[in-house]
């Protein structure tokens, strides 16, 4: 019996799926609709240029720890999964990954500048992370591969990359260190 299937049974755990990414997909839209103009006219201003490293610098340190920690995970992921899977070293590198996933999303609980003072959307990838993270790190430790793989792909894409494509909206710090 799967890990999954142990802690809520495979049915609802689909369920839960169909239900959380539509549903955060849609919160997401809506959320931004209101500044879709704002947006157009920041990103036609933008041009890329070198990083802006002084403005990186006067972050708080939360934001910096949250930076170094997704662009971690980010670089150890992508290796990741080029390595072959099992052997000592993608399980070195695996502890790795979980270390900078979990400095990501622990830091990202203390930023809230989206949304005034207050937990936007986004926070909702925060705690799946913090939810998933541990499944797929028991998952692996049983040898459930097949469980393991679609949680960390799934943190991975859902948790790095789509993320990554929401840190750079006009107007927030990344988009500014290297298009503002």
């Amino acid at each position: 019996m799967s890990l999954v299937s142990q802690i809520s049974g495979p049915s609802r755990v689909r369920r839960l799926g169909a239900i959380v990414l539509p549903a955060a997909v849609i919160g997401l839209v809506a959320a931004l609709a209101p500044f879709a103009g704002t947006i157009g006219r920041l990103a036609a201003r933008g041009r890329l240029h070198s990083p802006d490293l002084a403005l990186l610098a006067a972050q708080p340190l939360v934001i910096k720890l949250h930076i170094a920690g997704a662009l971690g995970a980010l670089l150890i992921g992508a290796m990741l999964m080029t390595l072959r899977k099992g052997v000592a070293l993608h399980r070195a590198a695996g502890w790795l990954w979980v270390a900078a996933m979990s400095l990501a999303a622990g830091s990202s609980i203390f930023i809230t500048g989206i949304n005034g003072d207050h937990w936007s959307l986004i926070h909702l990838f925060t705690g799946w992370t913090l939810i998933a993270l541990p499944i797929a790190v028991i998952a692996a430790r049983r040898h459930q591969v097949k469980d393991h793989r679609r949680f960390m792909m799934g943190l991975f894409y859902g948790g790095l990359v789509i993320n990554g494509f929401i840190a750079f909206i006009p107007g927030r710090t990344m988009w500014n260190v290297f298009f503002g």
